[in-house]
């Protein structure tokens, strides 16, 4: 293993079960400002936009799932998902449905979008969710 995989590795999991909402979202921004705001919305408008969804928490552990902090989170709502969070959700509700490879979302945030057709990812997590995007 290399060792930025090794260190990629050691950053995934920062959140816990007795973690509040709060210490999520610190644990998950941390201390970038865009990467809060990404999370807080997440959590006020997920609900609307996947209404399939158990609980917009769950969506806030998936990025802790994938390695996914700081300004990463902000540069996948803004450079891969154009700042749009049905976009960014319907981007991770893709990777959960294996559309993508944790690869190639991983590829597509360092790359400011290259190689990810979000638009193609969301017409499909829509075709598999009927509900997804419909209500905000």
């Amino acid at each position: 293993m290399l060792n930025a995989e090794k260190g990629a590795e050691k950053m995934r999991n920062k959140i816990g079960f007795s973690d509040t909402g709060m210490d999520m979202f610190v644990k998950l921004a941390e201390g970038n400002p865009g990467a809060l705001r990404v999370c807080m919305e997440i959590v006020s408008k997920g609900p609307q936009i996947d209404p399939d969804s158990a609980h917009p928490m769950l969506t806030l552990m998936h990025f802790d799932d994938l390695g996914i902090y700081g300004p990463r989170i902000w540069m996948l709502y803004k450079d891969v998902c154009g700042e749009d969070l049905i976009n960014t959700l319907g981007v991770l509700r893709g990777h959960q449905f294996g559309f993508i490879t944790e690869d190639t979302l991983n590829h597509a945030i360092d790359t400011r979008g290259d190689g990810l057709d979000v638009e193609a990812i969301v017409t499909k997590v829509k075709e598999a969710l009927p509900k997804f995007g419909n209500s905000l």
